[in-house]
């Protein structure tokens, strides 16, 4: 398992900042009250969120307020429009993935991965420890797991999925696809990801509505069920974005509630927060090169 205690904590520190800072933002605490409570010094913990996210704490959280997401919604209630203007084949989508998604075939599906070889891995990233596994056809599973959590359980969940596949532990490979998921600020990203999924018919299409979505972008479960055609279908498409088994890549945390509240996330609602406001500061970060 390739990960230190050092980001370990890193994380965790993170977390708790955006916790109180979501519950204290309206009084405006100073730097020096959240860094106490991430139980660092005021210095320390401005390089370390600022490492992170690339912009300050307080200008992240301005990102997750109802009033600037529901602003942002009235900007993407078409994902292929959205897609266009954020010029998806062009400079402007550097900090994002380009990704391709496959799903199994319906003999595929019945025999649940039979013959596929998975290698899988351990590994730190920007959002905490994360699970994935790597097929020959591409990446098949990626979860993120609580500081709290064994980490076999998240792997045999992965197992359960993919039922009749043979798994390898193999970080040594694994850690080439989080370095390209998931680079620096200042990095490119570095080619495609290819994505292999198994998945009704009726899931594969929201996935691929999510994948549509830019980063830095949020939609809601009612934009994504008009896209695929099927307006009346929300409790169906929550289920599929629930359903997500390659978390961030097929990224499902972009879906938040119309009054623009972000809702819960399968991998905990504060990793959720993460990721909006980190995509978000990357993408203002970029627009300013």
């Amino acid at each position: 398992m390739i990960v230190t205690e050092q980001q370990q904590i890193n994380y965790q520190r993170i977390e708790q900042a955006i916790l109180f800072l979501e519950k204290n933002f309206k009084r405006q605490p100073e730097l020096s009250e959240i860094a106490e409570e991430a139980h660092v010094s005021p210095f320390h913990f401005q390089r370390l969120f600022t490492e992170w996210a690339g912009i300050s704490p307080k200008r992240f959280l301005q990102f997750l307020t109802v009033e600037f997401l529901k602003d942002r919604l009235t900007k993407s209630k078409n994902l292929e429009q959205v897609a266009e203007e954020a010029g998806l084949s062009g400079q402007s989508r550097v900090y994002d993935l380009f990704t391709t998604l496959e799903s199994v075939t319906p003999n595929e599906y019945k025999q649940k991965g039979q013959g596929l070889t998975i290698e899988y891995g351990l590994h730190e990233t920007p959002f905490g420890l994360a699970l994935i596994g790597v097929a020959p056809r591409g990446v098949c599973w990626l979860s993120f797991i609580s500081t709290d959590e064994d980490p076999q359980i998240e792997i045999e969940k992965m197992k359960t999925h993919w039922s009749n596949s043979v798994f390898h532990q193999n970080e040594s490979l694994t850690f080439s696809f989080i370095q390209r998921i998931f680079p620096s600020h200042n990095d490119p990203n570095q080619g495609k990801i290819h994505l292999l999924v198994k998945g009704t018919n009726f899931q594969i299409k929201v996935w691929n509505a999510l994948l549509k979505l830019p980063a830095g972008c949020v939609t809601t479960y009612q934009n994504i069920a008009r896209d695929i055609h099927n307006p009346n279908a929300l409790q169906a498409v929550g289920s599929a974005v629930g359903a997500n088994h390659i978390a961030y890549l097929i990224p499902c945390h972009r879906v938040i509630r119309k009054d623009g509240i972000l809702g819960e996330y399968r991998w905990s609602a504060v990793r959720k927060k993460g990721m909006i406001g980190w995509e978000m500061a990357t993408a203002e970060n970029q627009n300013k090169l």
